[in-house]
């Protein structure tokens, strides 16, 4: 059948098999062959593998979450992860800290309704009610711009001391 049809043709194989793999288990005997290279290509009898160019592979598209609050999939760079430290929901969002995680986004609305559903307890699997006073002020300070550490010593705007009169 593989005369007759080209494009079942099996790759070209040299015929000659290796040390102990005759048929019925009798050896062929030793391969010099493959040390001269003479085999064709496609035989498995090579002893390098030659890299085969192809298409350069795609960038890593970043992880996608799911927010417990509104239930919709983001992308993690856009959410807040969120980890329980001690009994209390802690932000993270350097997404450092070890142990299990809860995603939301940064908005008090979010936290609202993860809060009234009784979310963080379930994706966090822990038991028990959980206070998100931290989240909270750390949602406040994000949405004011100030992550509660000033970024220089001078960056706070003094008022004058000069008499406008």
């Amino acid at each position: 059948m593989a005369h007759r049809h080209p494009q079942r043709r099996r790759p070209a194989r040299c015929g000659r098999r290796a040390a102990g793999a005759g048929r019925l288990g009798v050896g062929v005997g030793r391969l010099t062959a493959s040390r001269r290279g003479d085999h064709p290509p496609g035989c498995g009898l090579h002893s390098a593998t030659v890299p085969v160019p192809g298409p350069v592979p795609a960038r890593r598209t970043p992880p996608v979450r799911t927010c417990v609050g509104c239930r919709t999939r983001a992308e993690a760079d856009d959410l807040l992860r969120v980890v329980v430290v001690d009994g209390v929901l802690t932000p993270d969002p350097r997404r450092r800290f070890p142990g299990r995680g809860a995603w939301l986004h940064p908005d008090p609305e979010c936290l609202h309704r993860a809060e009234r559903r009784s979310a963080f307890p379930r994706a966090l699997r822990v038991p028990g009610k959980l206070d998100t006073a931290e989240v909270r002020a750390h949602l406040h300070r994000a949405r004011e711009g100030t992550s509660g550490v000033r970024d220089t010593p001078g960056s706070v705007i003094e008022e004058s001391k000069v008499d406008p009169s």
